[in-house]
């Protein structure tokens, strides 16, 4: 039995951002590996010029999802007139300037954005290994009293509550996301929620093997490497903690 961390990912918005095609900023259903390496980052107050911190973190890194129904996906359309001296918010505490030559940029900007409406996703995660560095207790206090303000995916997706929701024991992540479950008020016994677990960590009959592409190369910024996952409805089963 390991000792796995529990997150609540919940905001009016959410972007588990996907790969963006021109101007249109996609989602998928679950979030990344390296968006939540990135949260717990920015938590710890490391910035991008720890790449190998971030590489380090992030292989480290077992999580696994279930998403609570009743979520909806909504598009929001942008349009912004911006010129060189315009200066963008940062959670990092230092405006972030433009480059370009004077006056203003030939034409607004028009883009579209995808958002999770109302969603509340649980995430289940452990480090290996796991004496290093830091550890998950200096994750959880790093959640709970972090260094940057947190966003779930973009900057305006604020959290609306505490991240650290819990901690379970479970042998694998996918038993780790079903005493997840079970810890939470008003889940019915019959009602099946969305999960995403890593290949490895727990199978049930019926589920989907998949590979995603969700981990980032966090010193030369490109996103990149190809993970097996499982997908499958889950159940609430009773958990005695």
């Amino acid at each position: 039995m390991a000792r796995h961390l529990v997150l609540q990912l919940a905001s009016p918005l959410i972007a588990f951002g996907g790969e963006a095609i021109d101007n249109l900023g996609v989602i998928r259903d679950f979030p990344a590996l390296s968006m939540v390496t990135g949260l717990i980052a920015n938590a710890l107050g490391w910035d991008r010029g720890q790449g190998a911190c971030h590489n380090c973190l992030q292989e480290r890194l077992r999580m696994g999802c279930v998403l609570q129904p009743g979520a909806r996906r909504i598009q929001d359309f942008q349009t912004a007139q911006l010129g060189k001296d315009d200066r963008a918010w940062t959670t990092w505490g230092t405006p972030e300037a433009r480059a370009g030559g004077a006056g203003t940029y030939a034409g607004p900007h028009l883009r579209y954005r995808d958002y999770h409406a109302d969603l509340r996703a649980w995430v289940v995660l452990r480090l290996e290994p796991a004496e290093q560095a830091p550890t998950l207790d200096e994750v959880a206090a790093a959640l709970d009293r972090p260094a940057r303000p947190l966003f779930i995916g973009r900057k305006p997706c604020l959290p609306s509550g505490r991240l650290v929701a819990g901690w379970v024991e479970a042998a694998d992540i996918h038993g780790a996301l079903q005493a997840a479950m079970a810890l939470q008020a008003g889940v019915q016994p019959d009602q099946d929620w969305r999960a995403q677990w890593p290949d490895g960590e727990g199978s049930q009959a019926g589920d989907r093997l998949l590979d995603v592409c969700d981990e980032r190369n966090w010193i030369s910024g490109v996103h990149g490497g190809w993970r097996p996952v499982r997908e499958a409805p889950l159940r609430a089963v009773e958990h005695n903690a």
